[in-house]
């Protein structure tokens, strides 16, 4: 049956988070099985930070990755925990991603990101690593790092935390279904879910749209 008003998905995430990229597999299953455009909003996890991690730091953040592949079976480089005065700012790598959003790039740029952090130890708060990623996303260097640069793509980023802020996300991933009818949003799921646990969501979702 017909889909009415444009049904879509709006996907709340950030490139540093580790349940996101634990649900990686599950977005992108979802985005293919159900054909629904998927809207990225960057969360800004930790946008800003200045203050390098300590020892106690990374034995929490070791702490979340060991949980997230233990159920998701996902990869990591645990090589990450070996660097020293590493600054967990995540604001570089949203800006990347909203830079090659905005060059038509969807969910395969955010698990680039992802995957450039968690699997190869890539630093994504290096401008020179962040523009190698996105060679391998089509954008090259110099018009990458101009885009990143740009004070159009500086304030859409700011504009995507705050939509995150005022739509009242404050964990990731969070992912919404809507319509372009429609002002209000239902609620996929808040945190990490499995791809058993997030389908017959939608696919009742869906249906209610098909039918109405």
């Amino acid at each position: 049956m017909e889909r009415k008003h444009n049904p879509h998905l709006i996907y709340f995430a950030d490139p540093m988070c580790s349940w996101c990229w634990g649900f990686s597999p599950v977005i992108t299953d979802m985005e293919q099985t159900f054909e629904l455009p998927v809207r990225m909003v960057m969360g800004g996890l930790r946008a800003g930070t200045t203050t390098p991690m300590n020892d106690s730091d990374k034995a929490s953040m070791r702490e979340h990755w060991e949980r997230v592949h233990a159920m998701t079976g996902q990869p990591f480089d645990w090589r990450f925990f070996e660097r020293d005065d590493f600054v967990y700012d995540t604001e570089p790598a949203c800006r990347a991603v909203v830079a090659l959003r905005r060059h038509g790039q969807g969910l395969a740029a955010l698990h680039r990101m992802q995957q450039a952090f968690y699997a190869r130890n890539l630093d994504v708060t290096d401008s020179a690593q962040l523009a190698r990623v996105a060679a391998e996303s089509g954008l090259e260097g110099d018009q990458f790092l101009e885009a990143w640069h740009s004070d159009e793509v500086t304030e859409e980023t700011r504009w995507d935390f705050s939509l995150t802020w005022s739509s009242g996300v404050r964990g990731f991933p969070t992912l919404a279904a809507g319509t372009d009818k429609d002002e209000a949003y239902n609620l996929i799921t808040r945190g990490y879910q499995s791809r058993d646990a997030v389908f017959p969501i939608v696919e009742r979702w869906l249906a209610g749209q098909t039918n109405s």
